[in-house]
Protein backbone atom coordinates (compact mmCIF):
# COMPACT_ATOMS: atom_id res chain seq x y z
CA UNK A 1 0.00 0.00 0.00
CA UNK A 2 1.08 3.45 -0.90
CA UNK A 3 2.03 5.89 1.87
CA UNK A 4 0.15 9.20 2.18
CA UNK A 5 3.64 10.81 1.37
CA UNK A 6 3.55 9.48 -2.09
CA UNK A 7 -0.04 9.69 -2.97
CA UNK A 8 0.07 13.12 -1.76
CA UNK A 9 2.49 13.64 -4.15
CA UNK A 10 0.98 12.06 -7.12
CA UNK A 11 -1.80 14.52 -6.55
CA UNK A 12 0.22 17.70 -6.52
CA UNK A 13 0.01 18.57 -9.61
CA UNK A 14 3.49 18.63 -10.66
CA UNK A 15 3.15 15.03 -12.87
CA UNK A 16 -0.13 14.22 -14.72
CA UNK A 17 -1.59 10.93 -13.72
CA UNK A 18 -3.20 10.39 -17.30
CA UNK A 19 -0.91 11.12 -20.49
CA UNK A 20 -2.86 13.05 -23.02
CA UNK A 21 -1.73 12.80 -26.53
CA UNK A 22 -1.92 16.57 -27.66
CA UNK A 23 -4.88 17.01 -30.46
CA UNK A 24 -3.99 18.70 -34.00
CA UNK A 25 -4.63 21.75 -35.57
CA UNK A 26 -8.31 22.80 -36.29
CA UNK A 27 -9.39 23.75 -39.79
CA UNK A 28 -12.48 25.36 -40.72
CA UNK A 29 -15.24 23.36 -42.52
CA UNK A 30 -16.07 23.69 -46.11
CA UNK A 31 -19.13 25.65 -46.06
CA UNK A 32 -20.63 24.33 -49.52
CA UNK A 33 -21.41 20.31 -50.50
CA UNK A 34 -18.72 18.24 -51.59
CA UNK A 35 -18.85 16.11 -54.31
CA UNK A 36 -18.53 12.24 -54.26
CA UNK A 37 -16.07 10.27 -55.57
CA UNK A 38 -17.94 8.08 -58.32
CA UNK A 39 -14.82 7.08 -60.72
CA UNK A 40 -11.58 6.96 -61.59
CA UNK A 41 -12.25 8.25 -65.04
CA UNK A 42 -13.86 11.45 -66.38
CA UNK A 43 -13.24 10.43 -69.77
CA UNK A 44 -11.95 7.85 -71.92
CA UNK A 45 -8.39 8.51 -73.10
CA UNK A 46 -9.27 8.13 -76.65
CA UNK A 47 -11.64 11.11 -76.86
CA UNK A 48 -9.63 13.38 -74.53
CA UNK A 49 -6.32 12.83 -76.81
CA UNK A 50 -8.34 13.78 -79.90
CA UNK A 51 -8.96 17.25 -77.77
CA UNK A 52 -5.52 17.40 -77.35
CA UNK A 53 -6.53 17.64 -73.61
CA UNK A 54 -3.50 17.21 -71.55
CA UNK A 55 -0.98 18.91 -73.79
CA UNK A 56 -3.39 22.33 -73.76
CA UNK A 57 -3.53 21.86 -69.68
CA UNK A 58 0.40 21.13 -69.45
CA UNK A 59 0.99 23.96 -72.01
CA UNK A 60 -1.02 26.55 -70.30
CA UNK A 61 0.67 25.12 -67.05
CA UNK A 62 4.14 26.01 -68.32
CA UNK A 63 5.29 22.19 -67.60
CA UNK A 64 8.34 21.65 -69.29
CA UNK A 65 11.31 18.77 -69.51
CA UNK A 66 13.40 18.28 -66.26
CA UNK A 67 10.68 19.51 -63.98
CA UNK A 68 9.05 17.41 -60.83
CA UNK A 69 5.13 17.12 -60.96
CA UNK A 70 2.82 15.83 -58.43
CA UNK A 71 -0.24 15.00 -59.88
CA UNK A 72 -3.25 14.51 -56.91
CA UNK A 73 -6.11 12.14 -57.89
CA UNK A 74 -4.30 10.27 -60.46
CA UNK A 75 -6.88 7.79 -60.78
CA UNK A 76 -6.19 5.53 -63.99
CA UNK A 77 -3.02 7.78 -64.93
CA UNK A 78 -4.17 9.74 -67.87
CA UNK A 79 -2.39 12.61 -67.11
CA UNK A 80 0.77 10.89 -65.48
CA UNK A 81 1.83 8.90 -68.59
CA UNK A 82 2.03 11.97 -70.15
CA UNK A 83 3.29 14.05 -67.36
CA UNK A 84 6.28 11.48 -67.45
CA UNK A 85 6.55 12.15 -71.43
CA UNK A 86 6.55 15.85 -70.77
CA UNK A 87 8.88 16.11 -68.14
CA UNK A 88 11.14 13.92 -69.63
CA UNK A 89 14.67 11.57 -68.38
CA UNK A 90 15.49 14.34 -66.15
CA UNK A 91 12.33 14.87 -64.53
CA UNK A 92 9.91 12.95 -61.87
CA UNK A 93 6.22 12.38 -61.47
CA UNK A 94 4.59 11.62 -58.40
CA UNK A 95 1.16 10.05 -59.41
CA UNK A 96 -0.88 10.29 -55.93
CA UNK A 97 -4.58 8.50 -54.93
CA UNK A 98 -6.55 7.76 -52.10
CA UNK A 99 -7.74 4.93 -53.10
CA UNK A 100 -5.48 1.49 -52.64
CA UNK A 101 -6.80 -0.15 -55.11
CA UNK A 102 -6.62 2.87 -57.55
CA UNK A 103 -3.06 2.91 -56.51
CA UNK A 104 -2.04 -0.20 -56.77
CA UNK A 105 -3.76 -0.78 -60.55
CA UNK A 106 -1.58 2.63 -61.33
CA UNK A 107 1.25 1.76 -60.18
CA UNK A 108 0.70 -1.94 -62.36
CA UNK A 109 0.10 0.41 -64.91
CA UNK A 110 3.20 2.40 -64.43
CA UNK A 111 5.56 -0.59 -64.13
CA UNK A 112 4.02 -1.92 -67.51
CA UNK A 113 5.09 1.03 -69.24
CA UNK A 114 8.03 1.31 -67.99
CA UNK A 115 8.05 4.51 -66.27
CA UNK A 116 11.02 5.21 -65.01
CA UNK A 117 10.58 8.92 -64.10
CA UNK A 118 7.62 8.08 -62.01
CA UNK A 119 6.21 7.32 -58.25
CA UNK A 120 2.95 5.99 -57.19
CA UNK A 121 1.93 7.16 -53.54
CA UNK A 122 -1.23 7.14 -51.47
CA UNK A 123 -2.62 9.94 -50.06
CA UNK A 124 -5.29 11.08 -47.53
CA UNK A 125 -8.82 12.94 -48.29
CA UNK A 126 -7.02 15.89 -45.83
CA UNK A 127 -2.99 15.48 -46.86
CA UNK A 128 -1.87 14.54 -50.21
CA UNK A 129 1.34 13.50 -48.01
CA UNK A 130 3.85 14.95 -50.44
CA UNK A 131 7.57 15.46 -49.80
CA UNK A 132 8.23 19.23 -48.90
CA UNK A 133 10.24 21.34 -50.90
CA UNK A 134 9.91 19.59 -54.11
CA UNK A 135 7.64 20.17 -56.57
CA UNK A 136 7.37 22.56 -59.56
CA UNK A 137 3.97 21.79 -60.40
CA UNK A 138 0.85 20.27 -58.64
CA UNK A 139 -1.83 19.31 -60.76
CA UNK A 140 -5.47 18.44 -59.85
CA UNK A 141 -7.81 17.99 -62.91
CA UNK A 142 -11.55 17.34 -62.30
CA UNK A 143 -11.24 16.41 -58.79
CA UNK A 144 -10.72 19.52 -56.31
CA UNK A 145 -14.54 19.45 -55.60
CA UNK A 146 -14.27 15.84 -54.39
CA UNK A 147 -11.96 17.19 -51.17
CA UNK A 148 -13.78 17.04 -48.08
CA UNK A 149 -11.55 19.26 -46.01
CA UNK A 150 -9.97 21.94 -48.50
CA UNK A 151 -8.71 24.05 -46.12
CA UNK A 152 -6.47 21.57 -43.97
CA UNK A 153 -5.88 19.88 -47.72
CA UNK A 154 -4.27 23.14 -49.26
CA UNK A 155 -2.42 23.95 -45.99
CA UNK A 156 -0.59 20.50 -45.92
CA UNK A 157 0.00 20.84 -49.96
CA UNK A 158 1.60 24.41 -49.78
CA UNK A 159 5.20 22.83 -47.94
CA UNK A 160 5.26 20.42 -51.03
CA UNK A 161 6.05 23.44 -53.38
CA UNK A 162 9.29 24.83 -54.25
CA UNK A 163 9.60 28.70 -53.90
CA UNK A 164 8.01 29.22 -57.69
CA UNK A 165 6.01 25.81 -57.57
CA UNK A 166 2.47 26.51 -58.86
CA UNK A 167 -0.57 24.61 -58.27
CA UNK A 168 -2.74 23.97 -61.23
CA UNK A 169 -6.50 23.10 -61.12
CA UNK A 170 -8.68 22.14 -63.77
CA UNK A 171 -12.25 22.08 -63.09
CA UNK A 172 -15.82 22.59 -64.76
CA UNK A 173 -17.66 25.71 -63.72
CA UNK A 174 -20.58 24.66 -62.12
CA UNK A 175 -22.01 24.20 -58.49
CA UNK A 176 -19.37 21.29 -56.53
CA UNK A 177 -22.13 18.66 -55.62
CA UNK A 178 -22.33 18.83 -59.42
CA UNK A 179 -18.92 17.84 -59.52
CA UNK A 180 -17.74 21.34 -59.95
CA UNK A 181 -16.33 24.37 -58.78
CA UNK A 182 -17.32 28.13 -59.23
CA UNK A 183 -13.92 30.00 -59.89
CA UNK A 184 -14.76 33.05 -57.59
CA UNK A 185 -15.16 29.90 -54.95
CA UNK A 186 -11.91 28.11 -55.86
CA UNK A 187 -9.89 31.56 -55.65
CA UNK A 188 -11.66 32.36 -52.32
CA UNK A 189 -10.72 29.14 -50.87
CA UNK A 190 -6.91 29.01 -51.92
CA UNK A 191 -6.78 32.54 -50.98
CA UNK A 192 -8.06 31.29 -47.42
CA UNK A 193 -4.77 29.75 -46.91
CA UNK A 194 -2.76 31.87 -48.62
CA UNK A 195 -2.50 31.16 -51.84
CA UNK A 196 -2.75 33.92 -55.10
CA UNK A 197 -4.26 33.22 -57.96
CA UNK A 198 -1.63 33.89 -61.04
CA UNK A 199 -4.04 33.50 -63.71
CA UNK A 200 -7.24 31.18 -65.14
CA UNK A 201 -8.73 30.96 -68.39
CA UNK A 202 -11.24 28.70 -70.15
CA UNK A 203 -9.97 25.10 -71.29
CA UNK A 204 -12.97 23.61 -73.18
CA UNK A 205 -10.95 20.50 -74.14
CA UNK A 206 -10.88 19.57 -70.56
CA UNK A 207 -14.37 20.63 -70.06
CA UNK A 208 -14.18 23.60 -67.89
CA UNK A 209 -11.27 25.94 -67.13
CA UNK A 210 -7.75 25.86 -65.94
CA UNK A 211 -6.62 28.10 -62.90
CA UNK A 212 -3.05 28.60 -61.33
CA UNK A 213 -2.02 29.37 -57.90
CA UNK A 214 0.73 30.33 -56.09
CA UNK A 215 1.82 30.11 -52.33
CA UNK A 216 2.70 33.14 -50.91
CA UNK A 217 3.70 34.56 -47.78
CA UNK A 218 3.27 32.79 -44.71
CA UNK A 219 1.53 29.87 -44.14
CA UNK A 220 -1.70 31.57 -41.88
CA UNK A 221 -1.98 29.72 -38.90
CA UNK A 222 -4.76 27.05 -38.86
CA UNK A 223 -7.11 28.69 -36.21
CA UNK A 224 -6.69 31.74 -38.47
CA UNK A 225 -8.50 30.65 -41.78
CA UNK A 226 -12.06 31.77 -42.53
CA UNK A 227 -14.39 29.42 -44.66
CA UNK A 228 -15.93 31.17 -47.88
CA UNK A 229 -19.54 32.11 -47.84
CA UNK A 230 -21.62 30.73 -50.72
CA UNK A 231 -23.31 33.41 -52.48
Amino acid sequence: MLSPVVLLAACDGSKPLIKREPKGPVFPAADRPVASIVSTRWSNEEARDRLNEAGEVMNKGEIRKGMTVADIGAGEGYYTIRLAARVGKDGRVLAEDIIPAVRDQLAERVAREDLANVSVKLGEANDPKLPEASFDRVLMVHMYHEIEQPYEFLWRLRPSLKPDGLVVVVDANRPTQNHGTPPALLKCEFAAVGYTQVDTDDMPSAGGYIATFRATGPRPAPEAIRACRLG
